[in-house]
């Protein structure tokens, strides 16, 4: 998989990263804390947590989860970007929830391609925001390459949206940013929204059990930064998948941004965050 990243995208996960930290289900990485407990053999050789976290970016999940988890730990970040990499290694998260060491090391390369061998030494599989840009295929090896071991996947997007107030013209961006998100880029047809119920699906036919729960962004007045480069985002995608909304379109964002500056738009953004196996 090779994605051409927008200018400033780590720009935007840092802007995103308090409602991500906000909106990710704490009760699926308490299950995680107990099933890794649960699964300690006292006469093993002592050694770190291993953590594989696939999509890295800047490391926002490792610096959520880390303070969550006790004990030593040593999380292998995979990420096709340098720049990306090298960011997440000079935010790494200080130590774990009892005070332990908590190291990091990179590797660079296509997260499509990994296979169970290249997460063997994993006790947990980790990624955030990533499902939505593979198509089934790469789902389907993704989960070959997961499965049998904890895998928890935060963030993933489901197509449903909420914007208060209402406005008619909102179904409409939607349904084109839906369409935007299942877009063919490259021959790869991406899954988009659909990308977490198959993921599910294709853990259940693996014999692995799965457990969903909704992490949605809630942007108010607080997140009106976030809130507006969302809303850009969102527009941009859906005028490029149908250039016939970009008309209306102006209108529709000149009133949706006077709202977000003046502290009178709310948005949801549904995700759901998935927990396979432990």
């Amino acid at each position: 998989m090779s994605v051409d990243l927008p200018p400033h995208f780590a720009d935007w996960l840092a802007l995103r990263e308090p409602a991500d930290a906000a909106a990710r289900a704490g009760d699926l990485a308490e299950l995680v804390r107990r099933r890794l407990a649960a699964g300690a053999d006292p006469l093993a050789p002592a050694g770190p947590l291993v953590v594989h976290d696939l999509g890295a970016g800047t490391g926002s999940m490792a610096r959520w989860l880390a303070p969550r988890l006790p004990g030593p730990q040593h999380w292998i970040l995979h990420d096709g970007d340098a720049d990306l990499l090298a960011r997440a290694v000079a935010g790494r998260p200080d130590a774990a929830a009892d005070g332990a060491a908590v190291t990091v090391e990179t590797r660079r390369g296509d997260l499509t391609r990994l296979t169970a061998a290249d997460l063997a030494d994993a006790c947990l599989v980790t990624a955030s925001a990533l499902l939505d840009m593979l198509t089934a295929e790469e789902v389907e090896r993704l989960v070959a390459a997961c499965a049998g071991r904890p895998t928890l996947l935060a963030l993933s997007v489901t197509g449903r949206v909420r914007l208060t107030p209402a406005d008619p013209f909102d179904v409409e961006v939607a349904a084109a940013f839906d369409d935007h998100q299942r877009r063919t880029v490259g021959g790869r047809a991406l899954l988009g929204p659909d990308a977490v119920h198959a993921c599910a699906a294709a853990f259940a036919r693996h014999g692995v059990e799965v457990l969903l729960r909704p992490s949605p962004w809630r942007l108010g007045p607080a997140q009106a930064a976030l809130a507006g480069e969302w809303f850009a985002g969102w527009l941009d995608a859906a005028c490029e998948q149908r250039p016939e909304l970009a008309g209306p379109a102006r209108a529709y964002a000149g009133r949706r941004r006077a709202e977000i500056a003046a502290g009178r738009l709310g948005v949801v953004v549904e995700h759901l965050d998935l927990l396979a196996g432990g």
